[in-house]
């Protein structure tokens, strides 16, 4: 049964049929809006869209592959404020002649990876189009406490990363080449692990700013440089290719950093700390905050590609 088939109404049925909800929802889907708990009485909002052919392929990644990722990248920017997610709201405009088990698959997908924070599908909305495109709005709560901007870095501090890098990279060239293996890259890029607890421990352990990886290590923290007008400089050291990274990167003819310091995909965090307070854990030290501005490695600049560019 295809989309115009079943429906929008019937649609929406069999989509909201998968949607459990979460703690802080408290009208989910069905009204003019849902109503959500905002008990620090701010609310941390961002908007992520997902096109297909430009962000995903049907044929490389099931539809709950594609709900996870839609999910995880909208999630990983509360978390990277120091917020705790609390619910998404979700647009889907699809071709009529999609299968409607497609959007119930995205809907799982979406629920699944929201559950794994707290947070809940509260919503939507529903077109026809001729590119199936995806837009998700995640919602989240700073409980209290003060949001962790791009904008506080200070010269001294130390750089730190929290989750992994290139490993989404490194999937997506593989898949690119043909191949669907190693699993392990392949399935980062399909559904990437997010080290959500990270960013509200960052936050609370003192973090000067922060920012979700998503177009790649050294183009975002060259948004905290541009931001805090300071310059950034990584340990080369400290950026070790795991081996099936390694031995992917040389059957492929690629530099594994191409996927390290200019892949984003696996929405690692990465954050700014004064350099008198210890890491919490799953932070790992990579560099330091200097006087200057833009980003360098072992204080040279990189000469390979730095990240995603959607107009590039």
């Amino acid at each position: 049964m295809s989309v115009a088939q079943a429906g929008e109404f019937g649609l929406i049925s069999r989509v909201t049929a998968r949607l459990p909800p979460a703690p802080a929802t408290l009208l989910g889907p069905g009204d003019d809006a849902a109503v959500v708990a905002a008990p620090d009485g701010r609310v941390v909002a961002s908007t992520d869209v997902l096109v297909e052919g430009r962000h995903f392929r049907r044929d490389w990644s099931s539809a709950v592959d594609v709900g996870h990722r839609a999910a995880a990248a909208n999630l990983a920017d509360i978390v990277a404020m120091g917020a705790v997610p609390t619910a998404l709201l979700v647009a889907l405009c699809a071709p009529p002649d999609t299968e409607a088990s497609w959007a119930e698959e995205l809907a799982t997908g979406l629920a699944a990876e929201a559950a794994t924070v707290g947070a809940g599908v509260v919503g939507g909305d529903l077109s026809a189009s001729p590119t199936l495109t995806i837009a998700v709005t995640a919602l989240g709560d700073l409980d209290g406490a003060d949001p962790v901007l791009r904008s506080g870095a200070h010269a001294g501090d130390v750089v730190a990363i929290a989750g992994r890098l290139g490993y989404a990279a490194a999937g997506y060239t593989v898949l690119s080449r043909g191949f669907r293996s190693p699993k392990l890259l392949v399935e980062a890029y399909r559904r990437p692990e997010v080290p959500y607890a990270a960013g509200p421990a960052a936050a609370l352990a003192g973090a000067s700013a922060m920012i979700d990886i998503s177009d790649g290590l050294l183009a975002d923290l060259g948004h905290i440089a541009a931001a805090s007008r300071v310059g950034i400089d990584l340990r080369g050291e400290a950026f070790e290719v795991p081996p099936q990274m390694r031995d992917t990167a040389n059957a492929l003819g690629v530099d594994p950093y191409q996927w390290i310091f200019g892949g984003g995909d696996d929405h690692a965090l990465a954050a700014t700390f004064p350099e008198d307070l210890p890491l919490p854990k799953g932070w790992r030290h990579i560099g330091h905050v200097i006087k200057g501005s833009g980003v360098t490695v072992d204080s040279r600049p990189w000469q390979g590609p730095a990240g995603w560019d959607h107009f590039r």
